[in-house]
């Protein structure tokens, strides 16, 4: 038997449904051709390029937690302002806070030598000298057999396969989230791991790991590419290989980030949104350009370039400049609890998290009855080379929580190719970033939140089931 309050919900979802089924939406004509001449303006522009250089510049690596974030935040706010946003501010975040203070390891013995590596986001500080025994695979660790390495080094030898839509990631962070804890299991002192990436540098990628509930944190890092090649190497020469892992960090305490939010309001329904954005901090091994001063900088001036528009389209435009994404998606959970219980406000939302290469696939979760304004947009942005691929991908990493609660979500797919090359690395810097690529995604972003904001008719969001909100 249903619970009131979900029969309540149900009722309220079928009914929102026959009264959305009852009208398509359409984005009108005249917004069509506004938005040919703001794609336009947008290609001509270096605004995006400049914003991603003032922040990555001006600002550098910005670590959650650390002093760095808190000068993030100002710079946003005051980005925004200098930016001519209606209306701009801030949101409480709190999450635990890790730091990298120090980190290094060695091979001892007869081939003695250093290795590159990192730490990853969530290890504990320590010292082990240990054998190391390689496993290729996260599978063959999860295999090894309770206690089997006791006092010795897991090292999983995982090699991420590239593609321009970052499928190889899933597995290769699946290394970097599962293996610490695999290796507790089997009994291991210390984790190893080749890095999460596709490049051939000697740069480690970090990223954050968990430890399963009961376990005993250990000393997890990430090798670079060309040092795990090597330690794999000697390995391979059949004798026991020792390394000496030694890392500086831990968590330490918790700390309060913001959200930090600019508008530009709508000139007939300013209470009704459509959301863009990016994540705010970034690792602190590199400057936070492809991940994501990118994703702030080209929403920023997306906005902007709506903004200086005669006439602002109907609906506000909302840029998101989210806070801690790199360690759980800690901004877009808090946006989301704050937000979302004004789910029908939210038209839509989109969010830039894969680096500066061009957009090259469009694509939403719009019901039938708005898939013809769908595909307006769609045709919109055909000219800067953007694929209609109906039915096809998902949301940003922080726009995933607000959509689970019901808000539609719209994906401006980028070119991944090369962007595990240098995402969590010391190469993520602003020389990496293409400006006619980046002029491209604020094209893109500027005109697909534009005719948002401009249509006739909503895009589907609407309150989760009880049962979809759950999972």
């Amino acid at each position: 038997m249903l619970s009131v309050a979900v029969a309540t919900c149900l009722f309220a979802t079928a009914a929102l449904d026959a009264v959305a089924a009852e009208r398509e939406t359409r984005i009108p004509d005249k917004a069509i051709a506004t938005a040919t001449q703001l794609r336009d303006t947008a290609l001509k522009s270096d605004l995006g390029y400049r914003i991603t250089e003032s922040l990555t510049t001006e600002v550098g690596p910005r670590l959650a937690g650390s002093e760095a974030d808190a000068r993030a935040v100002a710079w946003a706010v005051a980005k925004f302002k200098e930016l001519g946003f209606d209306k701009v501010w801030t949101e409480p975040v709190t999450f635990p806070k890790w730091e990298r203070r120090s980190e290094s390891a060695h091979v001892v013995g007869a081939n003695a030598q250093p290795l590159h590596l990192t730490a990853l986001g969530g290890s504990p500080a320590g010292t082990v000298e240990a054998q190391v025994v390689r496993f290729a695979d996260l599978a063959a660790l999860e295999a090894a057999p309770a206690g089997s390495l006791a006092g010795k080094i897991a090292f999983i030898d995982y090699k991420m396969e590239r593609a321009r839509d970052g499928a190889g990631y899933g597995p290769g962070s699946r290394v970097r989230s599962k293996g610490p804890s695999a290796a507790i299991r089997a009994g291991a002192i210390g984790y190893l791991m080749r890095s999460a990436g596709t490049d051939s540098h000697r740069n480690p990628h970090t990223g954050i790991t968990r430890f399963d509930d009961g376990l005993t944190p250990i000393p997890s890092a990430a090798l670079a590419v060309p040092d795990a090649d090597q330690l794999a190497r000697l390995i391979a020469r059949g004798k026991p290989v020792t390394v000496k892992l030694a890392l500086d960090c831990g968590w330490d305490g918790t700390y309060t980030s913001q959200n930090v939010i600019g508008e530009i309001r709508g000139s007939k329904k300013p209470d009704e949104v459509v959301v863009i954005g990016g994540h705010l901090d970034s690792w602190d091994l590199g400057t936070g350009a492809i991940d994501d001063g990118a994703g702030v900088g080209l929403t920023m001036a997306a906005g902007k370039l709506i903004g200086d528009l005669k006439q602002h389209p109907a609906r506000t435009i909302r840029v998101v400049a989210f806070a801690n994404e790199e360690q759980g998606l800690h901004g877009g959970k808090a946006y989301a609890a704050e937000h979302m219980k004004d789910v029908l406000k939210h038209q839509i939302g989109a969010e830039s998290d894969f680096g500066a290469g061009r957009i090259y696939a469009f694509s939403t979760s719009a019901p039938d009855y708005a898939k013809a304004a769908e595909a307006q947009i769609a045709q919109a942005l055909a000219p800067l080379g953007i694929q209609y691929t109906p039915g096809q991908g998902g949301p940003g990493p922080d726009i995933g929580p607000s959509s689970e609660k019901g808000m539609a979500w719209a994906r401006l797919a980028q070119d991944g190719t090369d962007y595990f090359d240098l995402h969590h690395t010391p190469d993520d810097t602003f020389d990496k970033i293409d400006p006619q690529a980046l002029a491209q995604n604020v094209a893109a972003y500027a005109v697909f939140a534009y005719l948002a904001a401009s249509a006739d008719g909503d895009f589907g969001s609407k309150p989760a089931t009880p049962q979809a909100a759950a999972k």
